[in-house]
């Protein structure tokens, strides 16, 4: 069974940065698709960034490229989402999941953004 574990969330201003972590379980990683999602209060999950095959290409969306960057580490079976000049509409719970998704999610990891 696939098991997903966030970290790295948390409080920090406007314009700072955070890192967040997500080791993945149960599955062979190195080719896996791997993806970060967030859910603010009262809305949808959507989906944030991606990154794809081995060459490791990337896709975000439009809201936070050229301030997000995903990386992966397979040696430790870790995605990552460096996040840099952080907005207050970026506070949100965030969430990994494989690509496609797995029906299970993991618990996510909060990040708040003080204006």
């Amino acid at each position: 069974q696939v098991q997903l574990v966030e970290s790295g969330g948390g409080l920090v201003q406007a314009g700072g940065s955070l890192r967040l972590s997500c080791e993945v379980s149960g599955r062979t990683f190195s080719t896996q698709a791997m993806g970060w999602f967030r859910q603010a209060p009262g809305k949808e999950r959507e989906f944030v960034a991606a990154i794809i095959g081995r060459g490791g290409s990337t896709y975000y969306t439009p809201s936070v490229k050229g301030r997000f960057t995903i990386s992966r580490d397979n040696a430790k079976n870790t995605v990552y989402l460096q996040m840099n000049n952080l907005k207050p509409e970026d506070t949100a719970v965030y969430y990994c999941n494989t690509i496609p998704l797995l029906n299970t999610w993991g618990q996510g990891t909060l990040v708040t953004v003080s204006s």
